[in-house]
């Protein structure tokens, strides 16, 4: 099973380094060895690019602002068929942004998307404060995010070994 682990995010800015400091963290793990990480900065076009790759999953690492408590920790499991639909935005993509819906969004349309996608994130403080360092509840987040991406890879671990024994 091929797996990536995108890190998305600018580490000059804050809060929204979120993403690439828990990259950094999960890429210290011998548990994870043969899992694929990719830094992908706030460059979106490049996470599409390496999607063409081909891979059985994906985990998105990401800043988020969902109005929850600054640190709370998310795991979402985005809607593949919704992606097909543009809905209320204009269709239009800016290819030097990250923001993981239109990632997906794109993904989907080139038919590159796995079948499987988790985005785990952090509700942020602050996202635009040049040369400023993770706020301390964003920081505190980091270790419960890469557990969490841990614990998604286990069950993928556990879900293809499954499959190979029936």
């Amino acid at each position: 099973m091929r797996i990536l682990i995108a890190g998305v995010g600018n580490v000059l800015r804050g809060d929204d380094g979120f993403g690439v400091e828990v990259l950094r963290r999960l890429q210290r793990s011998p548990d994870l060895s043969g899992v694929e990480f990719f830094e992908s900065g706030i460059a979106g076009i490049s996470l599409v690019q390496r999607l063409m790759d081909g891979y059985d999953a994906l985990v998105i690492l990401d800043a988020l602002d969902r109005g929850a408590k600054p640190g709370c920790v998310f795991v979402l499991k985005p809607d593949q068929e919704s992606l097909s639909n543009p809905g209320a935005r204009d269709g239009s993509t800016d290819l030097h942004q990250a923001d993981p819906e239109a990632v997906l969004r794109m993904a989907y349309g080139l038919n590159v998307l796995p079948k499987r996608v988790w985005i785990v994130g952090c509700q942020a403080v602050g996202c635009d404060d040049l040369g400023a360092p993770l706020s301390n509840s964003v920081a505190r987040a980091v270790p419960v995010a890469a557990r969490r991406v841990q614990q998604i890879i286990e069950s993928l671990t556990r879900e293809e070994v499954c499959h190979a024994t029936t």
